[in-house]
């Protein structure tokens, strides 16, 4: 029974690995998405002072999304050093399991008194070492969980003004069709970024179940 718990685990923290991968890819689209998103509205700043009075409200919005890109770099940042976090704490419970099995291996070449004690610190090391393990795992995965929300309602914020900046482009006097250009690729660019986060949200729900 205690083989099939550590050959089980081993074999689920393999997958968890395998997400925390996938999770990292999506994260490292969301920072070249946001860096993007950070020149393009330097752009669209200078720009809107080209067009004048006539596309000061452009300007601001432009402003506020800059200050948005920066925010979800830093964000970004933050999931990232927290996957690495359950990075280390998969390899070591992984570590664990192949101690495990080499006092399983033990246990199978013992007998009588000595087969019962390995069989007893093994016990011990699942009721305690796993557990402590696991326990960290899933602080990590509730913080995670948290900060994916937290970034999710930043981007609607995001898309909000792309939008906003969009309709004020139509203002813009002479320059109104390249104002309208940038307010679209600002929009193109936080709709893959909302793509990134979904597809963020999927692997991590699927770790947390694992």
């Amino acid at each position: 029974m205690i083989e099939n718990i550590s050959m089980g685990g081993a074999k689920n923290r393999g997958q968890q690995l395998r997400r925390i991968v996938r999770i990292n890819e999506e994260i490292k689209r969301v920072v070249a998405a946001a860096f993007t998103i950070n020149l393009m509205a330097m752009n669209a700043i200078f720009l809107a002072k080209r067009a004048g009075t006539a596309a000061l409200g452009f300007g601001v919005l432009s402003n506020e999304l800059r200050r948005f890109a920066i925010d979800l770099q830093q964000q970004m940042s933050t999931l990232s050093e927290m996957t690495y976090s359950s990075v280390n704490t998969v390899t070591a419970l992984l570590k664990q399991a192949r101690l495990n099995r080499v006092l399983e291996i033990t246990r199978g070449a013992s007998n009588g008194v000595g087969k019962k004690l390995v069989e007893q610190v093994l016990q011990m090391r699942l009721e305690t070492v796993l557990a402590e393990r696991q326990e960290q795992s899933d602080a990590v995965n509730r913080r995670l969980t948290q900060m994916i929300s937290d970034t999710v309602q930043l981007v609607e914020l995001g898309s909000v003004l792309a939008r906003s900046a969009k309709i004020e482009a139509a203002y813009g006097g002479g320059l109104s069709v390249p104002l309208t250009q940038v307010s679209s690729d600002f929009e193109q660019s936080i709709s893959e970024i909302q793509v990134s986060l979904e597809k963020l949200t999927k692997h991590h729900l699927e770790e947390s179940v694992a």
